[in-house]
């Protein structure tokens, strides 16, 4: 084997990055999937049910019709010559489509586009977001990107400048962030969120935070905002949002909005509400406040994560960093077609009126309730087992249950080098095939442990999900109790 790169002298910036949702856990996963399929039988389970990740189509749910006919006569738009499409696919998609290819040069799905997306596309999501806030929206603001990692990878390119720049992010957070800024060589300003009080924020916490970092030396850029929260499902109230953009413009931060969720929402008692349509309802203009705003086809009821698509909405930079922003969209060329045309459908979607309007709203509407139903009986099950708290889930798609973890396991898991709450999730997963990840890798007050589970097994196989997840905890907690 050629020895002239190994683990000593790569980039060391790749081995602080970790990305826990694909981590020990999920890597382990793997091989036992693989197990099970050479070796029917030799596991105390027959199937891998992955909670680990937010990747609805793989546990079961089905696309949104309409979409997908539309991508389907994108792809191959030879099918509009055909007579019989008209019996196969809906009127309204055969227009959409043939409206779609219209924006496309050449009519080509397989081309290259415009770096920042298709004109005609970002036209489409701009006034969709226009229409969702109340207020204008320019295509000339939105960058395509595929799903919203890329988006915030770009903005870490553009802010970090070293490892004396920070970004402020919520504790517990997505890694995403984390991983961003560890191979972009950046700091991670840490603002913690209070389990106690249903993963709520207050900014005099977040002022005496962004104070001690720059005590520090720390230069801190943006804040990111995960809003409904990911891993903790929290929905911020509109008071709490007033006082996020607030804050941000006094202290000249940008505010990274990360808003993927806004679909999924569980609660009737709150609502969301984008962070441009705060800004711009307390009179904030571009002028005012430096806004990031990412949204992905990944998430929502569409669930379409393989596709990737997504956009970032970036208003109140001078023309000069725009330019330095396209500049960076334009070394990957552009996002995929595909997923930039799933963009501006979840953007556009049918109307009332069109023919296709019924089948989709059945098909969100039956997605959401489900979802929503999924969210209370695991939360409920979470909270009936004896050593294991869990604040509610009101949006996203994850539970982060608090394990009250006896302390002889938590240092026979330090005996073998393992972090006391990858030890139990491997445990689980040995055990019983369930696979979540870890909360060591969103972070989390010292001392206490979580795991972050998805809420998209399906219906039928939660019961059965939460018993194996019932006796696998009460024989570990006997096992271990002090």
């Amino acid at each position: 084997m050629a020895t002239g790169v190994s683990v000593e002298n790569i980039n060391p910036k790749v081995l602080q990055c970790e990305y826990a949702v694909r981590g020990e856990v999920a890597i382990h996963a793997q091989r036992l999937q693989q197990q099970l399929q050479t070796q029917p039988g030799s596991l105390p389970f027959d199937e891998i049910l992955y909670c680990n990740i937010g990747n609805p189509q793989s546990l079961g749910q089905k696309p949104i019709t309409f979409f997908r006919e539309v991508l389907a006569l994108c792809d191959h738009p030879n099918l509009l010559e055909r007579e019989e499409i008209k019996s196969l696919f809906s009127t309204d998609a055969i227009a959409r489509a043939k409206k779609i290819l219209s924006m496309i040069p050449g009519r080509a799905t397989g081309a290259y586009s415009h770096s920042q997306g298709i004109k005609g596309l970002r036209d489409k999501i701009a006034a969709g977001i226009a229409s969702r806030d109340g207020f204008p929206a320019n295509a000339d603001d939105i960058f395509l990107t595929n799903g919203a990692s890329p988006g915030v990878h770009m903005m870490m390119q553009l802010l970090i400048r070293n490892n004396r720049d920070g970004i402020m992010c919520p504790i517990p957070q997505y890694s995403l962030y984390s991983a961003s800024l560890a191979l972009h060589g950046g700091s991670l300003v840490p603002y913690y969120l209070d389990e106690s009080s249903g993963w709520g924020l207050e900014i005099s916490k977040l002022k005496n935070q962004l104070e001690d970092a720059r005590s520090k030396g720390i230069t801190v850029r943006a804040l990111v905002v995960i809003n409904p929260g990911n891993p903790t499902g929290q929905i911020l109230d509109e008071q709490q949002q007033y006082e996020l953009v607030k804050f941000c413009k006094d202290e000249e931060l940008v505010l990274l909005a990360d808003e993927v969720y806004q679909e999924n929402i569980y609660v009737t008692n709150k609502k969301i509400n984008s962070f441009k349509k705060i800004a711009r309802s307390m009179g904030y203009n571009g002028d005012d406040l430096q806004l990031v705003s990412l949204h992905s086809v990944s998430k929502g009821y569409y669930g379409e994560c393989g596709k990737r698509g997504g956009y970032m909405e970036v208003t109140g930079f001078s023309t000069p960093v725009r330019e330095q922003l396209y500049k960076i969209a334009s070394v990957n060329l552009c996002s995929n077609t595909t997923g930039q045309i799933l963009a501006s459908l979840i953007m556009d979607p049918p109307k009332a009126g069109d023919a296709s309007y019924d089948l989709y709203e059945e098909e969100k509407d039956s997605i959401l309730k489900s979802l929503s139903r999924r969210a209370k009986a695991m939360e409920s099950a979470f909270n009936s087992i004896d050593g294991i708290t869990c604040n509610k889930t009101e949006g996203a798609m994850y539970l982060f249950p608090r394990i009250y973890l006896p302390q002889k396991a938590i240092e026979v898991a330090r005996a073998v080098n393992k972090a006391p709450d990858v030890f139990y999730a491997l445990r689980l997963l040995d055990t019983t095939g369930i696979v979540v990840t870890p909360g060591s890798g969103f972070g989390q007050v010292a001392g206490t442990w979580h795991v972050r589970c998805t809420i998209l097994p399906q219906e039928e196989k939660i019961p059965s999900m939460i018993s194996r997840f019932r006796e696998f905890h009460e024989e570990f907690m006997a096992q271990y109790r002090d």
